[in-house]
Formats: structure tokens, C-alpha cells, sequence
């Protein structure tokens, strides 16, 4: 951006679940402007109406009319991710694109290489590296709190109402667009990625399945980290349960929040519960299992996710700062993500650099 003093404009192309929510956070920042909302279906219209903005029905009408933004949120279902983003790009808008980037790992970088030959910023809407809770453990693992970070061991478990699978998103029974996977293990891999680093291996094994779709409902991970650590994670949207990110954190207003632990790090110093907030800690001098193990409290700046990435987004498109989650860092859970499928298939352990390798080849053919 040339302009400091100028508010920078910013449109949200689809108006399901999400959008509503980054819309409302960019109508709270002074230094940001919405121009408008973008989505064909005429129920939008009463959510722009509701917002005080204009509809349009494409991102081609978007583009040659004068709402034309700076940049543009895509909220529109998972298997559009990668054709409206560089719709957009290709008209010169920036792009901040929901999660997950792409549905498969050759279109995401395909994405990520046509952002680069335009020269413009894309980001992935990995909201949980704004959330408090994930900020305050980043800043305790950084200071190194808990000494050596030896095992991770983490939970996301709710109940998904069959209404959520019908029409306009029958597309969530889809195991190739919709399942829990990607939907949801993909924000938990991202934040594994900010919190510990890059995952390295995985191996799957899927849940029961109870409602006849075509979607996985879950999977239980064994995972390896490229610093070593190892861990655990089961994930199911079909049990009921107070352990997931949400309920955790109370990140997200349509889930009850629970504040119970939902991810448990264990260092040679000293363990961490996210959710509670939680530090467990030897008494004495020394590492002893014998020694009255200490409990206390992390102290949490309560602040929006969603109002976080706002400032973030002006920033980057100022040149003040580099993307938080750039397209990079959200292909890289989307790979993730497929070699978990992959092991859920054959049974078997699978390496994230033999899946990148493999589609890399593939992309050549």
C-alpha cells in the first residue's frame, strides 16, 4: 500500500459460517473498509443488508465494478478455494483465503506459484495463530518454560447435527471436499506446525463410522515431528464431548465453552494443558517423580482471533509485516492432511516429504 492514512478495502466473497464472522471484524477496524459482499445466493442479501454493504453475484462483477477491493476474504466452500483465489489475484486483488487453501496438494501449489508470478500477497486463514490461548503457549514454548519438548497429546471431539450436512452443503459428506479432515484436523495441524513445528510422519487409523456419508467422521494420529517429538491426536465430529479447541478456548460463540484441556505438551521441565491454561511443574531442586508436583495458572490476554488478523492483513499489505500463515505454511497442512488419508487407506505410516515429492512429480506429467 502507498498510504498509511488510507483505510484499506477489503471485500468477503461467500457468506456461509465464516464470512459473517471476518466481516463483523472488519467493520471493527478504523483502518479498514468493507466494500462488499460477494456470493449468488439470494439469501446473501440479507447479510449485506444486515452489514450495510452492497451484494454482487461473481467475483468477475467484483472486479470491474467500484467496490473493488485491496484485498478479499474467500469463505465459499472448500473445492472453490483454488479457482476464486486466483480469479482474484488475476485482477490484482490480494487474497486471504479460508483454510483449507486447496483440496488437494497440486491445485494449493498452483495457487501459491500463481500468487508469486503476480506479485501479490496471499495469506490462509489459520485463525488460531491470532488465537490468546495458542499466542500465550507459543510465547511459553519460545522462552523454552518447559525445558525439551519431548510429546504432544491432543483432542478435538463435538457433535455435528445431520442439518449441518444438507443443502447448501450437501459437499460436507464428500470424503473428497467435506470430512473432518479436512475441515477440521487441518486447523489442528496448522497449530501443531506454529506450536512445535513441521510434522514428518503420520499414521492413521479411522474412527467408526455412524452416519452412512461417504466423509470419514474421525481418525486417531500417531505423529513425528522433524525436531523429534512425538504425539498422539484423535479427532471425531460425531461424539459428544468437552475437548476440542473451541469448547477449550471459547474461540467460537456457536460452542458452549468448556475451558477443559484440549492439547497436553510434555517438556523435561514441565507440561502444559491448553484450554485450562494450566503448567504442571516438579517441586525441588531436581526432575523427580517423588518431588509434589506444582500447578499454576497461565496468564491469558483475552483478545479476537478475527480482529487480530484484520491488523495483521493491513500490516502485510503495507509492507509492515510478513504473513503470519502464508500460502506456503497452509499447503503445508493441506499436505499433512493428505498423507493422513493416505494412511487411513493403506494401513500404513506415511512421510510428509514422500507425499510433497510425489505430487511435485506428478504436477510434471
Amino acid at each position: 500500500m502507498d498510504s498509511t492514512n488510507n483505510a484499506v478495502k477489503i471485500a468477503i466473497v461467500g457468506t456461509g459460517m465464516i464470512g459473517p464472522r471476518h466481516a463483523q471484524a472488519v467493520l471493527g477496524n478504523p483502518e479498514a473498509k468493507l466494500t462488499c459482499i460477494v456470493d449468488p445466493l439470494p439469501a446473501a442479501q440479507a447479510v449485506a443488508d444486515g452489514l450495510g454493504v452492497p451484494r454482487l453475484r461473481s467475483v468477475q462483477e467484483l472486479l470491474e465494478s467500484e467496490h473493488k477491493p485491496d484485498a478479499a476474504y474467500v469463505c465459499t466452500p472448500n473445492r472453490t478455494h483454488v479457482g476464486i483465489s486466483k480469479e482474484l489475484l488475476s485482477g490484482g486483488v490480494n487474497v486471504l483465503v479460508e483454510k483449507p487453501i486447496s483440496p488437494d496438494i497440486q491445485s494449493g501449489q498452483d495457487l501459491v506459484s500463481h500468487a508469486s508470478r503476480q506479485k501479490l500477497s496471499l495469506l490462509v486463514g489459520h485463525h488460531r495463530r491470532f488465537n490468546s490461548y495458542i499466542r500465550s503457549a507459543k510465547q511459553l514454548l519460545d522462552q523454552s518454560r518447559l525445558g525439551q519438548i519431548i510429546a504432544i497429546s491432543g483432542l478435538w471431539g463435538l457433535h455435528k447435527p445431520l442439518s449441518y450436512f444438507d443443502e447448501p452443503t450437501t459437499w460436507r459428506r464428500s470424503s473428497k471436499y467435506g470430512g473432518p479432515i479436512l475441515i477440521n484436523l487441518i486447523h489442528e495441524v496448522d497449530m501443531l506446525h506454529y506450536l512445535i513445528g513441521p510434522i514428518v510422519r503420520v499414521h492413521a487409523e479411522e474412527t467408526i463410522k455412524q452416519r452412512g456419508f461417504d466423509a470419514e467422521e474421525g481418525v486417531a494420529l500417531v505423529l513425528k515431528f522433524e525436531n523429534g517429538v512425538v504425539g498422539t491426536f484423535v479427532l471425531s465430529d460425531a461424539v459428544s464431548s468437552p475437548w476440542s479447541y473451541e469448547q477449550g478456548t471459547g474461540d467460537n460463540p456457536l460452542f458452549p465453552a468448556t475451558r477443559q484441556g484440549f492439547l497436553r505438551i510434555l517438556g523435561s521441565a514441565g507440561s502444559l494443558s491448553l484450554g485450562d491454561m494450566e503448567t504442571w511443574t516438579y517441586g525441588g531442586a531436581e526432575q523427580n517423580w517423588s518431588n509434589d508436583i506444582v500447578k499454576e495458572k497461565v496468564n491469558v490476554k483475552e483478545e479476537i482471533a478475527f480482529e487480530l488478523q484484520v491488523e495483521h492483513l493491513i500490516r502485510v499489505l503495507r509492507g509492515q509485516e510478513r504473513p503470519i500463515c502464508s500460502g506456503e505454511d497452509g499447503l503445508r497442512a493441506v499436505i499433512v492432511c493428505e498423507a493422513v488419508k493416505k494412511s487411513m487407506a493403506t494401513k500404513l505410516p506415511v512421510d510428509i516429504a514422500t507425499m510433497y515429492e510425489d505430487a511435485t512429480e506428478d504436477s510434471k506429467l
